[in-house]
């Protein structure tokens, strides 16, 4: 059995590996794991990745879960082009200072606009407001920080190439664009960057990555989503209350 990724395309993270993947003409199988089903939590997928989590990568008997040593993995083995992880020790560092601080800031914050608006509402849910607000108030301050400290007059996040910092970066904000946030107005540094960085991932990747979560608004709407099953609401119900 060749390289097979265990991803679902409404998760930030399984994007990332999906496009970097086809990028790079990796080929792979792909194995589909629908996050609002549960399946992430069956027992099918339990040998598969004991952390219960997408995106993950079996490539034989090797399994990896976690999108930034998928991501790497991928670079090392299929010999990518250096600019997305680069053999230089100082440009190599910046992206991982970048991810180290998307994980902190970026990862937990701009997620959290899909629960209060289609995840909570599917399951009989609800956000307070206040802390709908609290979140907006995050996101704008990480957004700052992202144009002032990491990308400045650079082109990309870490230099003046894409990197895989640029790719994670692009897929947490496309979550919080699907449903409505005008996060690239009265931001133009950052509006360019993100035409940059769709223009070298080609207009067709970035449309057939996007599609599930850009419709997800207008399913929830429709009520044509997937309803989670009830096996699932407890931790649905955690996850909502965690939100800070």
């Amino acid at each position: 059995m060749g390289l097979e990724l265990y991803l679902d395309l409404l998760s930030q993270p399984s994007r990332a590996v999906y496009i970097f993947a086809k990028k790079n003409g990796i080929p792979f199988e792909l194995r589909n794991v629908e996050l609002l089903k549960g399946q992430h939590l069956s027992k099918e997928f339990f040998p598969v990745n004991s952390l219960q989590r997408v995106p993950t990568l079996k490539d034989g008997d090797f399994v990896l879960s976690e999108s930034v040593a998928i991501l790497i993995y991928l670079s090392f083995k299929y010999q990518t082009a250096d600019h997305w992880y680069p053999s230089d020790l100082q440009a190599r560092v910046r992206i991982h200072e970048y991810l180290g601080w998307h994980a902190d800031r970026i990862r937990g914050t701009f997620g959290v606009s899909l629960w209060t608006q289609v995840l909570a509402p599917l399951i009989g849910a609800q956000v307070p407001e206040e802390k709908v607000k609290r979140n907006r108030t995050n996101i704008d301050k990480a957004l700052q920080h992202l144009e002032d400290k990491f990308l400045g007059h650079k082109a990309f996040l870490t230099s003046q190439q894409v990197t895989l910092a640029d790719l994670m970066a692009l897929e947490e904000l496309m979550q919080v664009v699907a449903v409505g946030y005008p996060l690239f107005e009265g931001r133009p540094r950052l509006a360019a960057w993100r035409e940059r960085v769709e223009a070298f991932l080609g207009t067709d990747l970035c449309q057939e990555a996007h599609g599930p979560i850009f419709h997800i608004v207008e399913q929830a709407a429709n009520k044509t989503l997937p309803q989670p099953s009830p096996d699932f609401y407890p931790n649905m119900l955690l996850r909502i209350s965690m939100i800070p």
